[in-house]
């Protein structure tokens, strides 16, 4: 038994169905006379219960949109005023520290020691403001 042959068989064996046609033509004749029933019905519509229904579909579809509206999340609100509170103070300090010096870092075409990242340092702030703002948000959702 070959590599083509092994394949093959694991691909007949996943029984993907073969395409077939739906109907027969004398279906589709019957479709296009239904069709044109339906159209001729509603060429005999006045002009009034025509406006009258556009009206009320354009009223449906406002308040489908008013329903559809999402509350704010004030998730990233309150994890940013958490990472500027005096609870992740230490961890902020040392984010910026870490930003300002990687920032000279490129900055200095001469610098040939590793280059750095802040990471470790921006993953402790988040932390930090999650946990803080994880009491809060539940407090307002519930």
């Amino acid at each position: 038994m070959g590599l083509a042959d092994f394949f093959t068989d694991v691909v007949s064996s996943l029984g993907f169905a073969e395409a077939q046609a739906d109907a027969p033509a004398a279906d589709v004749e019957a479709t296009q006379d239904e069709t044109t029933e339906k159209s001729e019905d509603s060429a005999e519509d006045t002009p009034e219960e025509s406006e009258d229904a556009e009206e009320e579909a354009e009223e449906e579809e406002e308040e489908e949109e008013e329903e559809e509206e999402d509350p704010e999340d004030i998730k990233p609100k309150l994890e940013e005023e958490c990472a500027n509170s005096a609870q992740c103070a230490p961890a902020k300090h040392h984010f910026d520290h870490c930003v300002e010096r990687v920032t000279r870092q490129e900055e200095d075409a001469d610098f040939k020691g590793p280059k750095e990242d802040c990471v470790e340092e921006f993953f402790h702030l988040t932390h930090c403001a999650t946990a803080c703002a994880a009491p809060k948000l539940w407090r307002e959702l519930k």
